[in-house]
């Protein structure tokens, strides 16, 4: 893979620490500061995430069969994949973190799908716990440099880590609530909305709130998330996207014309997202 910017060395294996710009060798950044919000999506932007829209591609491993040096042994526990989009931790490169216990290895076809949708891995880490190896990737779009700002293709960056950890790792395909969509086996258990889903909102400084927001995973849920937001005229500053097995969960850093969400606002952005994310009864699903 000569073409890669990066590759993430087998012996270089560390305790992890936590993201920052020291641990990804990116020290002379400065601190982390407010960003000017992400861009506002067009009506039709959840559509273009489905698998089967030309408009987002996502790029699929190079082999089902094949192993993205790791092991795929389905001989004990599968432990419970996950993968993080930061906004947050660094000002100049949005942080991916993926984990599968101690399975994954260098992700070099996970890097190249990623090259296919316009990015560049720019640094790369790897840590262990005790929960298993994580490895964090700073990405940046190649024609910018900067920080990925477009919910739609944070959303395929997403979907193309997931679909190449499923491709790799079969096993982990009933571990996702996106194993229905790109797996051979769809999860056994199936999540409760009514419990599964929770909406919280906080002050958060003299300039903006924080949204809390938990629910069952599906494919297209950030843009999703994101679009409500927008349609209510509040911007998302920077946040968070979590895939953590059956489930997503986003923290997002929100304001309304550079101001914290007032009571009466934040009442209706919760209700919009309850709204969207509750489960349809009966006689809605009928129609």
């Amino acid at each position: 893979m000569s073409e890669m910017a990066v590759t993430v060395a087998a012996g270089a294996l560390r305790p992890c620490s936590g993201v920052s710009p020291a641990a990804l060798g990116t020290s002379h950044i400065r601190p982390a500061v407010a960003l000017g919000g992400w861009r506002a999506l067009a009506p039709a932007a959840p559509a273009m995430l489905r698998l089967s829209s030309p408009s987002v591609r996502v790029p699929r491993a190079a082999s089902p069969a094949a192993v993205e040096d790791g092991s795929s042994s389905n001989t004990d526990t599968v432990p419970t994949p996950k993968v993080i989009l930061d906004q947050d931790s660094d000002p100049d490169a949005t942080i991916v973190e993926i984990t599968l216990g101690d399975r994954l290895g260098d992700l070099l076809d996970t890097m190249s799908a990623l090259k296919n949708l316009g990015l560049n891995v720019v640094k790369a880490s790897v840590c262990l716990d005790s929960t298993g190896k994580h490895i964090k990737l700073a990405i940046t779009k190649l024609s910018t440099g900067r920080k990925i700002a477009d919910p739609e293709l944070l959303e395929a960056v997403r979907l193309t880590i997931i679909n190449n950890m499923i491709q790799y790792h079969p096993e982990a395909s009933s571990q996702l609530a996106l194993g229905a969509t790109f797996g051979i086996e769809p999860p056994i258990e199936q999540v409760d909305l009514d419990i599964a889903t929770h909406i919280d909102i906080y002050d958060d400084g003299p300039d903006r709130s924080l949204l809390v927001v938990e629910t069952a995973d599906r494919p297209g849920l950030l843009v999703d998330l994101v679009k409500i937001i927008d349609d209510i005229n509040i911007t998302v500053q920077s946040g968070e996207f979590d895939t953590e097995g059956l489930l997503a969960k986003a923290k997002f850093h929100v304001s309304y014309r550079g101001k914290p969400l007032i009571k009466a606002l934040q009442q209706v952005l919760a209700n919009s997202l309850r709204y969207f994310l509750r489960r349809p009864t009966t006689e809605e699903a009928s129609f």
